[in-house]
């Protein structure tokens, strides 16, 4: 169910939680207290890391930068009110307080507050001695990591950490990671490369040029030879599997022959990462990203129930819910979960795929089909909601249409044409979709069939319907100039919306069909012969008043294709 867009959404969001939390391990609080909570970090230990640091707050109250990285740990994973929390009491500390001025500057960045973030900034960076480093790498740090990220200021800030200290190997890590996020790949290896090279016992710095390597062509088997290399070092360090599971997960994206045998290997190796960082909560959302990304809906929503027990409270355990419950077939439970989620989240947390599997669940819930086969809408107000939720999925990122056409399809097979109708007018939103030629074709195909089934006096009220349907073949001409069919039914759908331009309307496109179709020869003519004498006489009774000639001319070819047609004899007739 996910576009690519959204997929490399979903990565750049694990990026910020894996990589930019294991970049704080680095030279961060009294080297002599902080130990064992930079090594729960560095392995993405999270939860033990929070106890770690809360435990050194706990007894060594006056140094400040023991809050800063408990506040950066709260930070990364979104929970903005906590580190603001640590941020604040920390500035208050009687040691090295001016680093929680940079935790409270990221916020700031968060918050789209740029000039209060460099005030900040520039505040801790005036009062820096000769040799201080530390501080620049972390600024640099919050411009990579922030909600609201800017890459290049983050390189020029780390230039300067790099230019104070040539030798310090966290400034190059830091260094490649803003270049990596800012599509340079080349200088984001060169300074991977130097980190590593200056601190061999770095793993994330080896870690990342993995990364590189799995992300240049389709370089799978050199990527797991190199992280295989990581694993020889250091089995037991966890973020090596995570890269390890992902690397598979694409390889099978790409090999889709492959695809059952690598998705099983990428889980083996996410459940190996797991075990060996910590099934905490947050552990657990990572591992039901990764659920989510392979399509495991089942796995999903047995770890989205256990995560359920442990907290009743966090909005995206409500998100995995939904999913997986739609995927799953159980849509009263994927709309109860959804709603759920709205309730609790923060709106800026909402994205498209939440309105997505919402309008998803109440179309499902709308359609009831009995013994036979039949379908029907039996809640019309629940399929307008689901379609109105659809809008906001589009509105948020267009790109979530793609996921449409199939659903309108459906509808489509059911014969429920007006609902599908309404579904691919929301696919056809998108002008740069790849399926926008058949969504277009299909929002107006199913527009016609829906209109031609209605009484008389419904058919009044579905004339602006009939004008969608117009446009939407009028894009499917721009995208396919000899679509025949497509000219076809803007001469049908013109016919029914009976205006003098609809008419005229009606029998150019009557004239362009019979052009395309009689242009490639006697075997679609033959084929097409049902249809060419509908356009030779709908087109022939609107000539009839305008160009007498023509008209005898397309009555006179149908009445070739169809000798026994009376009401082109008695038309014919009228005009000798």
């Amino acid at each position: 169910m996910f576009n690519k867009k959204e997929e490399t959404k979903m990565t750049n969001m694990k990026d910020f939680k894996f990589i930019g939390l294991s970049l704080l391990a680095f030279g961060v609080a009294n080297a002599q207290d902080a130990t064992d909570a930079k090594k729960a970090i560095d392995a993405e230990q999270y939860h033990k890391a929070k106890t770690t640091l809360k435990s050194l707050i706990a007894s060594t109250p006056d140094e400040g930068k023991n809050y800063f990285l408990l506040g950066e740990l709260y930070l990364k994973q979104s929970e903005q009110d906590s580190a603001a929390i640590y941020f604040n009491k920390g500035v208050a500390a009687k040691n090295n307080a001016a680093y929680n001025q940079i935790g409270l500057g990221h916020l700031d960045l968060d918050n789209d507050n740029a000039s209060g973030a460099q005030a900040k900034f520039d505040a801790v960076e005036k009062d820096l001695k000769k040799k201080d480093v530390e501080q620049l790498i972390y600024i640099g740090q919050a411009y990579i990591y922030s909600e609201k990220p800017n890459y290049k200021k983050a390189i020029e800030v780390l230039n300067k950490a790099v230019a104070k200290d040539p030798k310090n190997a966290l400034a190059f890590l830091s260094l490649g990671e803003a270049y990596y996020r800012d599509r340079d790949q080349n200088n984001a290896y060169k300074n991977y490369r130097t980190a590593s090279d200056l601190d061999p016992s770095m793993l994330r710095a080896q870690l990342q040029l993995g990364v590189i390597t799995k992300n240049t062509g389709a370089a799978f088997p050199e990527a797991v030879k190199f992280f295989e290399g990581i694993v020889a070092k250091n089995a037991n360090y966890g973020p090596v599997y995570r890269e390890l599971a992902e690397t598979y997960y694409k390889w099978g994206r790409a090999e889709k022959a492959k695809r059952a045998e690598y998705n099983a290997k990428a889980l083996d190796y996410y459940r190996k990462y797991m075990q060996l960082t910590d099934f905490s909560l947050d552990s657990r959302m990572r591992y039901a990203d990764f659920l989510l990304l392979t399509g495991d809906y089942k796995g999903l929503e047995a770890e989205a129930q256990t995560m359920q027990k442990m907290d009743k409270v966090n909005a995206r355990i409500y998100r995995y819910l939904a999913y997986a419950a739609y995927e799953n077939g159980n849509y009263q439970g994927s709309l109860d979960a959804i709603n759920q989620f709205f309730a609790k989240a923060e709106p800026k947390r909402v994205i498209a795929r939440d309105y997505l599997y919402s309008g998803l669940a109440k179309l499902a819930l709308a359609v009831a089909t009995d013994d036979k086969g039949k379908a029907t809408i039996k809640d019309q107000a629940s399929f307008d909601s689901g379609i109105a939720d659809l809008k906001k999925a589009a509105e948020k990122d267009i790109t979530i249409t793609a996921d449409l056409s199939d659903i309108g399809k459906k509808l489509f097979d059911q014969k429920l044409f007006g609902s599908a109708a309404a579904v691919y007018e929301v696919a056809a939103s998108n002008p740069d979709s790849k399926n926008a030629l058949t969504d277009n074709f299909y929002q107006a195909y199913a527009t016609y069939y829906d209109y031609v089934g209605k009484s008389a006096e419904a058919q009044k009220q579905s004339i602006e319907q009939l004008k969608k349907a117009d446009v939407a073949l009028n894009k499917v001409i721009e995208l396919s100039p000899a679509a025949q069919d497509a000219f076809l039914y803007k001469a049908r759908v013109n016919r029914y919306i009976q205006t003098n331009e609809s008419y005229i309307e009606m029998s150019k496109a009557y004239d362009k069909y019979i052009e395309i179709v009689t242009g490639k020869g006697a075997e679609e003519t033959t084929k097409q012969k049902k249809n060419l004498v509908e356009a030779y006489s709908n087109a022939g009774a609107y000539y009839a008043v305008t160009d007498k000639a023509k008209a005898k001319d397309y009555f006179t070819k149908a009445l070739a294709l169809d000798p026994a047609d009376a009401y082109v004899k008695a038309e014919l007739a009228k005009l000798k």
